[in-house]
């Protein structure tokens, strides 16, 4: 019995050590996320939750040139200071969450099987998993960033008050966004591990041991990718949390959308701030993770 409770013990701090590393790599993603690409996160925000009316002002270029013209950078990193806090958090409990799943699964010899015969079942419950770990954390601070981000009047009040009791508006299209978001993400990374051993992929675009690709091509690629397979669900979120669509739920939004052909509505920003953004930071996710699982001389455990 005191033997068992010693082994206990020690599993315990031997999976402690690898998963905090996973969180503390997760916010740095996070924290470098913000510091890249909010500029174009604005723009893609303003594109998706300002109504559509005046066409005139609504696209890339126009937001952009309005938008800076009138405030300058600060106004690019409209609602930047919830992500600050909250971009950190949520990015650290994607991959900590993640990781933690992925960890539950083999603790309790969780059989591992094939999905049509390529994608992990392991790699599919533990992106769903940390998925929902980020959504419990994006849905309030994306609420008050969004609310910033397309104010029209930079000098108006946001009614803090109103803001709190509104702030679940959109939480199951940001539960069901992120769900795909992240498992899609990790579901792409592992394909793309598959890919490199099967000589599928551009050396250019791999890491030194050819065991998958390199930081930056894999934040870059697999995350473009995700975005790709959830971007409408983002653009009903974006509108649902706006404020200037009241009245109006997910699914009629997802139908008047469809109609009018804007699902994609700030795609190619939201490509761009992807492709820099993610890319960075998972440059920097995996220099944090190696390095502070050099120092504490623990094997890593997380999904990427």
């Amino acid at each position: 019995m005191e033997r068992k409770t010693i082994q206990a013990t020690s599993n315990t701090r031997g999976s402690f050590i690898p998963n905090a590393i996973t969180f503390a790599a997760g916010a740095s993603y996070g924290l470098t996320t913000v510091f890249v690409g909010q500029p174009l996160d604005t723009i893609k925000t303003r594109m998706q939750g300002i109504s559509t009316k005046n066409k005139g002002t609504s696209g890339f270029a126009s937001q952009m040139v309005n938008l800076y013209g009138k405030e300058g950078l600060r106004g690019l990193y409209r609602g930047g200071f919830p992500l600050m806090i909250g971009g950190s958090l949520m990015r650290s409990a994607q991959f900590g969450v993640s990781a933690e799943a992925k960890g539950f699964l083999k603790r309790n010899n969780v059989p591992n099987v094939k999905i049509l015969g390529t994608v992990d079942s392991e790699v599919l419950f533990a992106g769903i998993a940390g998925g929902l770990g980020r959504a419990l954390v994006e849905i309030p601070t994306d609420f008050f960033k969004i609310r910033r981000q397309v104010q029209t009047d930079v000098k108006q009040r946001l009614n803090i008050g109103e803001i709190w009791r509104q702030s679940l508006n959109g939480s199951s299209v940001t539960m069901t966004r992120n769900t795909i978001l992240f498992a899609s993400f990790i579901i792409y990374i592992d394909l793309s591990k598959q890919a490199v051993v099967a000589g599928s992929i551009p050396k250019f675009l791999c890491n030194e041991d050819l065991s998958g690709l390199s930081p930056f091509a894999k934040g870059a690629i697999c995350s473009n990718l995700a975005w790709i397979t959830c971007f409408p669900l983002d653009v009903i979120k974006t509108q649902r949390q706006s404020g200037n669509y009241d009245g109006s739920g997910g699914l009629s939004l997802l139908k008047k959308n469809f109609q009018k052909g804007v699902l994609f509505r700030g795609l190619i920003p939201g490509l761009f701030r992807s492709t820099i953004a993610n890319g960075t930071s998972m440059v920097v996710y995996e220099f944090v993770h190696s390095h502070l699982s050099k120092i504490f001389a623990v094997e890593r455990k997380d999904m990427v």
